[in-house]
């Protein structure tokens, strides 16, 4: 095997889609897919969002393409990933991130019972619908990806998760971690079933990172209680994202890679 980073890392000439990708981690993955020469498509609800993600990836000389689709439409995603499979005549990278935020915890910022937060209060449509978004879309989103990199025997599947899902939280809302939970065994489960038709399937676990849902309160609360004492961006996930959908990764499937500042070490002080 070449050992030079070039070739390691060389993603030039894949086919990537990213769910979510208009904004925050999703952009962040298709960006850094796009600076190294992939082909990006980037699928998302917010067309506007679409129109700007794709024109700054322009800006920077890369190639992208947009298409409008909600992730709980399963036959709308994949009719989008078929699509994009066979414009480019492959599919090699999925990032599966898409994902929607759910209400509060049963605790506020400043450590208070929150009503709205509390288990019996959480309603069924809300539950309904982090659902969709952060775990059945997950499923959808493999299922319409794994035909094609079947036929050729190797490809790349990359879920966004969370801490919040291999841990409880008190200021996160309840469906928010269990989707995510139940995604991360579903990475594991896909992994072992596709391992012998080339097809990695692993998982980026961030922690507190800055996206257009961190308030103010919840930074706060973070850079207290991180070791490193600050809260990411987003461009720190494109590192780890890289790896996963290059060849460097070849030998890892099922994995679950924790990127939180070390958030899940607990209290440094």
């Amino acid at each position: 095997m070449d050992m030079k980073p070039r070739t390691l890392f060389n993603v030039e000439g894949l086919t990537a889609v990213v769910t979510g990708g208009a904004t925050g981690i999703g952009f962040a993955y298709a960006e850094a897919m796009a600076d190294n020469g992939a082909h990006v498509t980037l699928l998302d609800v917010d067309a506007d969002a679409l129109d700007r993600a794709v024109a700054a990836l322009a800006a920077r000389g890369a190639t992208a393409r947009a298409v409008v689709v909600d992730v709980t439409d399963s036959p709308a995603l994949e009719s989008a990933i078929a699509g994009t499979a066979a414009e480019s005549g492959r599919l090699d990278v999925v990032f599966a991130n898409a994902g929607i935020t759910a209400g509060p915890g049963f605790l506020n910022v400043d450590g208070e019972r929150d009503p709205a937060g509390a288990i019996e209060n959480v309603p069924a449509e809300l539950w309904d619908r982090v659902v969709a978004t952060n775990l059945t879309s997950v499923f959808a989103t493999i299922r319409s990806s794994v035909p094609h990199m079947k036929a050729r025997r190797c490809g790349r599947i990359i879920v966004t998760t969370s801490i919040a899902g291999l841990r409880p939280s008190a200021v996160v809302g309840i469906p928010y971690m269990i989707a995510k939970a139940a995604a991360s065994h579903l990475v594991r489960q896909a992994a072992l079933e596709l391992a012998a038709f080339g097809v990695c399937v692993n998982a980026i676990a961030p922690g507190p990172f800055l996206t257009r849902i961190t308030t103010p309160g919840l930074r706060a609360i973070w850079e207290k209680a991180l070791p490193v004492r600050r809260v990411a961006t987003t461009d720190e996930l494109q590192g780890l994202a890289l790896f996963l959908a290059s060849p460097a990764s070849a030998y890892v499937t099922g994995a679950l890679f924790v990127i939180d500042g070390g958030s899940m070490l607990g209290r440094a002080d």
